[in-house]
């Protein structure tokens, strides 16, 4: 297990929207440099080594970072190439759906580079969007309270815990809220496609009186002191490092299937300079700059070039099928269909009630 914890990565919140813009001069020193522009929704801080990396390499390019929140990113995206203005050379961002819808719309281009063959399928629609990162949904659970028995290690060992535990854990488990949490919705919507008795699982969080919250930390820090002893679906970057810094927490990547969400990158249709962007992005899937990823951001890399604990590759050859990637494809945007959005939350607030 404990070489499962290192597979999962430390994502950093996003700073609000609207921050200032970070600026990296050309390391050359040239004050004329072309400067490449980034819009993305990692923290800036989180990014640098990625950024001092492409520099590295690129010492003839200087780079304005402007960190946004990831419906910032694509609204931005659209306001500008609709107003006939010049946009973002790369876009980053965790809204794989909002990232797809821009790709499928018209608002990315194709960038053919070095790695577009090699890159997993899953990962990669038309060589216009790129998932670059490799992220797991997880249990987690309050060691303490799992001194006498193992806790669950799938939804179905979940759901008879709940059952068996009964008062005993009314009001102590967590989940996100699908209506305010982005990434909460969609592993709910994997859920629903992977597993055909999902909804016995949210009755049984119902009926043992689940609290919903919109972020990670807000379970992880009642996980931590004991307040809650099990938390659903929880993104695993953020579940890792919480229990690096708290030792009452613990992980489980559920074995009858974990879904796995990524990261995803395009050169925007209207960038100004996409040549810039495409430079970028063929850093960010190089395997110096996967490297980067695992090691200095401490994001799980997904490139198959790229070995060492902190990888998909070396995640699949451990945990196999029971993977799921969440695909790089049109499909991710049944999730912003707001008739089905609507029908989903609609049962699920129904079917947490009915008890």
């Amino acid at each position: 297990m404990r070489l499962v914890l290192m597979l999962l990565a430390l994502l950093a919140a996003p700073l609000p929207a609207f921050s200032e813009p970070a600026f990296f001069p050309a390391r050359n020193g040239d004050a004329d440099a072309p400067v490449l522009i980034v819009y993305s929704s990692l923290d800036e801080p989180l990014a640098r080594p990625m950024i001092e990396g492409f520099q590295q390499a690129n010492p003839d390019v200087a780079l304005r970072y402007d960190e946004m929140l990831t419906g910032e990113v694509y609204d931005r995206i659209v306001r500008e190439t609709d107003a006939g203005e010049k946009t973002a050379d790369f876009a980053f961002s965790s809204a794989m759906d909002l990232q797809v819808k821009l790709s499928n719309d018209g608002y990315a281009q194709r960038s053919d580079l070095p790695m577009s063959d090699r890159w997993p399928a899953w990962a990669n629609w038309r060589n216009t969007a790129y998932a670059l990162t490799f992220e797991p949904a997880v249990f987690v659970y309050h060691k303490p309270s799992f001194k006498d028995e193992k806790p669950p290690a799938s939804r179905a060992e979940f759901v008879d815990y709940l059952k068996r535990q009964g008062e005993t854990v009314y009001g102590r488990i967590g989940t996100y809220d699908i209506e305010r949490s982005g990434v909460g919705f969609l592993f709910m919507a994997r859920d629903q496609e992977q597993f055909g008795d999902i909804w016995t699982v949210i009755q049984a969080m119902g009926a043992a009186g689940v609290k919903l919250y919109s972020t990670s930390s807000a379970i992880l820090e009642r996980v931590a002191d004991g307040r809650f002893v099990l938390g659903y679906n929880i993104l695993g970057s953020y579940a890792a490092d919480w229990a690096s810094r708290h030792p009452d927490v613990g992980i489980v990547l559920p074995k009858d299937y974990t879904v796995v969400m990524s990261r995803i990158g395009l050169v925007p249709q209207a960038a100004a300079s996409p040549e810039l962007g495409r430079r970028y992005l063929a850093f960010f899937m190089s395997k110096e700059g996967q490297t980067i990823m695992a090691r200095e951001l401490q994001i799980a890399a997904v490139s198959p070039e790229v070995s060492g604990t902190n990888t998909a590759r070396t995640m699949s050859a451990l945990l196999g099928a029971q993977l799921k990637p969440v695909p790089v494809s049109p499909g991710l945007m049944v999730y912003l269909d707001q008739v089905k959005r609507a029908r989903l939350i609609a049962r699920w607030n129904e079917v947490l009630r009915t008890q």
